[in-house]
């Protein structure tokens, strides 16, 4: 029976399965969909490249394969027809005459897929070429582990499945690649009785590492893991769709929240305004336990002559102020939407622009998309003044509608939080006074601004409870999410918003009408804040986060101002004042305040994971004992190996042949008392069925005895025999 008849297709097919690990994850990290399509049309180029010997006949197989598979993505006319093959003409000639013009990403989706696919069909032939011809695919296998990390560390694909899948793919690659070298250096052939021998111990091999590498007892990760700044900040305040910046900044996706990010001082956009009042994007107002969505789908109006038609506020009851800004957006970091202050009224640009907005999350973007989305544009606001006495006096009487969709919360609350809002609010008698205790309640009790080592709520673990009883440690999404879950817990609607603080004062200041400066506003200035509605006033906006200061302009009425000037003092909030996020902490100073909030002592300077690593260790010594065992004659061929070739480097012709008597005698052939060397040579000869003793033996001899001084080329075939004999000796 010929072995390699049986193993080769097992190492095809292994080898398809490896390569499929590759486009697994294409599906959810990047836009390519149909993927079925494109593992189906991968199989058959495998196969084709296996099964089919004739080189024209294996072209044509995989060129139908390739046009049938984009006829399924692409074309609608009958295949081969004349409208399919003008429609074939005129996808090509586009995507050349955009190659010529090195428009690259206006290349169609049609030729992006053909593109793949003849990398696919390289890929196939690359692949069987080394999988079954050359026998050398180790490089594959360590790229492809690679390949699957990055993917699972810096990208939402999680690869746990898929690694063990590659693990179990590889071993037994591996193993029978190691078979059939063993049967192929000893010139014996092989049973397939040992094959499935060998088999039985790849595979028990592998399922004893499998199993160890699932129950055994695992470390907690011991540094900062990337994946929650990617997946919880470059998703969740980077930009989601269409925007470039991905690190702080912007973004669309609230759904999980939490984890760390890294500050980013990249610009986004200049603000002429009268303040640095806060920028506006959108609001939302489903939250789900681990962050926030929206309860109905966007619903964009076109915006006549740009006026707005969006109060937060109701103009009739709240003091406000005419006033400009003109934003001018970065062109490198363009944000897909447009901000505006509180009050916002109308919108205008120079250019021919229409704008569209959703009223219920007051989200507005512009029709001429990414090609004007670094376009100034001016907005024309009133800044609102609140009345803090006809704040405490409004009765409370929510709409229905605003009850619906303001009181949410997930069933799966813990009761704390609720009791937590209500020890927080005792001593209030007003939606006002609730609403400023819950707000203060952050800064007065330690609760800490930062943003890394920011934890990530567990399955089935609540955010705002693991905020707020917890950890303690995070940054404006978790103190604005905390406030509006403890307010809607006391039947007080609120809501989440986004946008942007006021950013800094630039240093160089252009000519400006009095009281208006020029403001810089970086990712870093990505903030959330919390509006609570009171139903005579509107949405008012309050800010929780520690360290930063209430943009809304609060006033008491004249009447009682001198009852109530000390109150009023630390109520009012200077519009001007920096709202820049607080300064990193040093080193010292976080280290000190994160053992105080994790309770740890001083004192506790003990680890209590040394089993754990002990017990690793004393698993991977068994390990690497049972490899070291198993490959204890390649060990020992390698060694041998390299010294024969260092001596014979130097030229050691007669060392190197004592060395060879050496190790011969150490493996049981001793050169027998009164044996010559050439009758020892050919016993080993007959011995391994083989001529290389002999052939090394003459060469020695002509070397000592003779005086011979051996040639580049005599140590260069010293080298090829000895390898080759050495190869008998250690199997």
């Amino acid at each position: 029976m010929n072995i390699k008849r049986i193993s080769i297709p097992i190492m095809f097919l292994a080898g398809f399965l490896l390569f499929w690990e590759w486009l697994r994850p294409l599906g959810e990290v990047t836009d390519t969909g149909s993927m079925y399509v494109f593992v189906v049309y991968t199989a058959i180029c495998f196969l084709a490249s296996y099964f089919i010997k004739n080189g024209f006949a294996r072209f044509f197989v995989k060129i139908a394969a390739l046009i049938l598979a984009l006829d399924y993505l692409f074309f609608d006319p009958l295949l081969l027809s004349s409208s399919w093959v003008q429609q074939l003409y005129l996808e090509l000639s586009l995507n050349f005459e955009v190659i010529e013009q090195n428009n690259w990403v206006m290349m169609t989706s049609f030729f992006r897929s053909l593109l793949f696919m003849i990398v696919l069909w390289l890929m196939s032939y690359l692949l069987h070429y080394w999988f079954t011809v050359a026998n050398k695919f180790f490089l594959f296998v360590v790229l492809t582990f690679i390949y699957l990390a990055i993917l699972d560390t810096f990208t939402a694909y999680d690869a746990q499945f898929a690694m063990v899948r590659t693990f179990i793919i590889s071993f037994v690659m591996l193993g029978l690649s190691r078979y059939l070298k063993l049967i192929e250096r000893t010139g014996r052939s092989g049973t397939r009785r040992n094959l499935f021998q060998w088999l039985a111990l790849v595979a028990g091999i592998i399922t004893f590492a499998t199993l160890a590498g699932i129950y055994l007892p695992k470390l907690d990760p011991q540094w900062p893991d990337p994946v929650p700044f990617i997946q919880s900040n470059a998703d969740h305040i980077g930009f989601g769709t269409g925007g470039t910046v991905q690190k702080v900044g912007y973004g669309e996706d609230d759904s999980q929240l939490g984890g760390s990010f890294v500050q980013d001082d990249s610009s986004v956009f200049e603000a002429i305004a009268h303040d640095d009042v806060y920028w506006r994007i959108e609001s939302k107002d489903v939250y789900t336990g681990s962050g926030w969505e929206r309860s109905a789908d966007l619903n964009y109006e076109m915006l006549e002559d740009g006026v707005m038609d969006f109060e937060t506020f109701s103009m009739f009851r709240v003091e406000t102020d005419p006033y400009t800004a003109t934003i001018r957006p970065d062109v490198q970091n363009a944000l897909p939407r447009i901000v505006y202050p509180y009050g916002g009224d109308q919108l205008s640009t120079n250019n021919p622009t229409n704008f569209y907005m959703d009223k219920q999350f007051g989200i507005i973007e512009a029709e001429t998309g990414e090609q004007n989305q670094s376009t100034s544009y001016s907005v024309d606001y009133e800044a609102p003044s609140y009345s803090i006495n006809a704040l405490r006096e409004d009765p409370g009487n929510d709409e229905a509608e605003i009850r619906d969709q303001y009181l949410q919360l997930p069933d799966e609350l813990p009761e704390r939080v609720g009791e937590l809002a209500e020890e927080i609010t005792v001593e209030a008698d007003n939606r006002y006074d609730r609403a400023k205790a819950v707000e203060g309640y952050f800064g007065a009790n330690g609760f800490r601004y930062q943003t890394t080592d920011v934890s990530i709520p567990e399955e089935g673990e609540d955010y705002v409870d693991q905020f707020l009883f917890e950890t303690q440690v995070g940054y404006c999404d978790n103190f604005s999410t905390s406030m509006v879950v403890l307010l809607r817990s006391l039947d007080i609607p609120a809501r989440w918003v986004k946008g942007f603080t006021g950013g800094t004062m630039a240093t160089e200041q252009p000519p400006l009408p009095d009281e208006y400066s020029l403001y810089e506003i970086t990712n870093n200035n990505a903030h959330s804040w919390v509006e609570v509605y009171f139903p005579e006033t509107g949405w008012v906006a309050f800010e929780p986060t520690s360290g930063f200061a209430n943009p809304t302009d609060f006033y008491y009425e004249a009447a009682d101002a001198d009852n109530d000037s000390d109150e009023a003092q630390e109520t009012e909030t200077d519009p001007t004042e920096n709202q820049e996020e607080p300064e990193e902490e040093t080193e010292e100073e976080e280290e000190t305040d994160d053992n105080a909030a994790s309770g740890v002592s001083d004192n506790q300077d003990h680890w209590n994971g040394w089993p754990y690593v002990w017990t690793g260790l004393g698993v991977v010594l068994l390990i690497l004992g049972l490899i070291a065992y198993l490959k204890r004659r390649n060990i020992q061929h390698w060694y041998v190996q390299r010294k024969w070739h260092r001596l014979l480097k130097n030229q050691e012709v007669e060392s190197a042949y004592m060395y060879l008597l050496k190790v011969l005698a150490f493996r049981g052939y001793k050169l027998g008392k009164g044996q010559t060397l050439r009758q020892y040579a050919k016993k080993m000869d007959e011995h391994f069925d083989t001529t290389e003793m002999s052939e090394i033996t003459d060469i020695y001899e002509g070397y000592v005895y003779y005086k011979q001084n051996a040639n580049q080329a005599e140590l260069k075939r010293l080298q090829q025999l000895f390898k080759q004999l050495g190869s008998r000796i250690f199997t």
